[in-house]
């Protein structure tokens, strides 16, 4: 049990530290960087080595790392005759790095009214909404100013207490507790300021710039999201819980990274994917329906002088494991959930299922999945939506559309999915880390 509490407080600082996707990215670059990994440029020329590690970035919120098999013999031309002799395909994990949020506008600061200056934003995915009223939040993401002759991008992390979206109180709507709408225009604008003594002037932009070690007129753009200032803790009568933002899906993300980033390949070329937007259907070019994974497997094996009847067939050998978290059954809703399919928090790695093939999982790749588990002495339980209830869909399909390999979908079970606040188990973070762990030692 000590070692799973471990790895949920590392997963709940990487959490912490990344409150927007493109500071999950920037976490994710770091740890694989303090592990010896290689930035590679999209715009430059590629130049790979055996047995070493290289990442790569996309709009600063999706990242693609992989690792080569070690050759074994000295020279450049032998140790890539050897890779491509030796290499049966890509071993692949697809997690993402957003979360539902609101998003700041652009000219985001509404005029005075009633004494108060609220922020302009609106929806980023599907959130439960009224999660999000009466908490303490902030603002964070990246700017883009201009240096010289060309832009460049800032991270922003306005690291205090700074905004609050107010309830309306059940007296002023007594059908507050029996279902409400609400209007993400009017509703749910976060308030910013009191300016009632009418010369107290604010500038929300200046204190991003600030933020971003910038001078506002030097912002030219930006994307900015709020997120909930609430720190991720461990609770439950033995600490068999974890209660955090954003553990949809960067608890995934964390166990993923985490075993990836001391991976030795042996047969495979290890390859850990994190795609940005896909809360709001991976149809941009850093999301899982880009072109992304394609062109950087294209590009591996373009450095490893790999023909194209070659690539293919690595591909037709390489397996993807996409990772993204489950719903766990619920303790106050237990008839929501499929009869026979029901994971719990703690139960395990949860393999995903769809008839409708909105996850990728069918027999061979669950049997391939359930092996690893097996193999790393792991639990693994099963997730279907009930027949009458539709269900989400994930980054497994949507991948594999472009790069046609084996995949599974599964995920860490979980309650409260696109809440502010979500709940998991302890266990399982860990759980993921040793499975994967397997599947990339491959």
């Amino acid at each position: 049990m000590k070692e799973y509490l471990k790895c949920a407080k590392e997963m709940l600082e990487f959490i912490e530290k990344s409150p927007s996707c493109f500071h999950a990215a920037a976490n994710v670059k770091k740890l694989l960087e303090e592990q010896g990994f290689e930035e590679l440029e999209e715009a430059g020329e590629w130049a790979v080595k055996a047995g070493k590690g290289y990442y790569v970035t996309r709009n600063d919120s999706s990242i693609i790392a992989f690792c080569l098999p070690e050759s074994g013999i000295a020279g450049k031309d032998a140790a890539d005759s050897l890779i491509r002799e030796k290499t049966a395909g890509f071993h692949i994990v697809a997690a993402h790095s957003d979360s539902p949020s609101f998003k700041v506008k652009e000219s985001p600061e509404g005029r005075v009214e009633n004494h108060y200056v609220r922020l302009n934003t609106e929806k980023y995915g599907g959130m439960i909404i009224s999660t999000w009223l009466d908490r303490a939040l902030s603002v964070a993401g990246r700017v883009a100013v201009q240096e010289k002759d060309r832009i460049v991008t800032k991270l922003v992390n306005i690291d205090r207490d700074l905004l609050v979206i107010p309830n309306l109180a059940v007296h002023m709507n007594r059908e507050l507790n029996n279902g409400v709408t609400y209007n993400p225009q009017v509703d749910m604008q976060p308030l910013f300021a009191d300016c009632s003594q009418g010369d107290k002037k604010t500038s929300f932009m200046k204190r991003v710039a600030k933020a971003a070690g910038v001078k506002q007129e030097e912002i030219l753009g930006h994307d900015l999201y709020l997120y909930p200032r609430e720190k991720g803790r461990i609770l439950g009568e033995n600490g068999e819980f974890v209660l955090s933002p954003r553990l949809d899906d960067l608890q995934c993300v964390f166990a993923a990274v985490k075993a990836f980033s001391k991976s030795i390949p042996e047969h495979y070329i290890n390859v850990c994917a994190v795609f940005d937007n896909e809360e709001v259907g991976s149809g941009t070019k850093q999301g899982a329906d880009s072109t992304f994974l394609e062109d950087t497997l294209f590009r591996i094996s373009e450095c490893l002088r790999a023909d194209r009847s070659r690539y293919l067939q690595w591909i037709a050998g390489s397996f993807l494991i996409s990772a993204d978290n489950a719903h766990a059954v619920h303790p106050n809703h237990p008839e929501k959930a499929d009869p026979t399919n029901r994971p719990y928090l703690n139960g395990g790695i949860v393999i995903k299922y769809h008839g409708s093939q909105k996850y990728a999982t069918d027999a061979l790749s669950a049997a391939k999945m359930k092996a690893l588990c097996r193999q790393a002495g792991v639990p693994f339980q099963s997730y279907a939506n009930r027949s009458d209830i539709p269900g989400g869909s994930t980054l497994g399909n949507i991948s594999t559309a472009h790069v046609s390999v084996s995949s599974v979908d599964i995920g860490l079970p979980q309650l409260a999915m696109h809440s502010a606040v979500e709940t998991a188990g302890v266990k399982d973070t860990g759980y993921a880390v040793e499975a994967l762990k397997v599947f990339y030692g491959e």
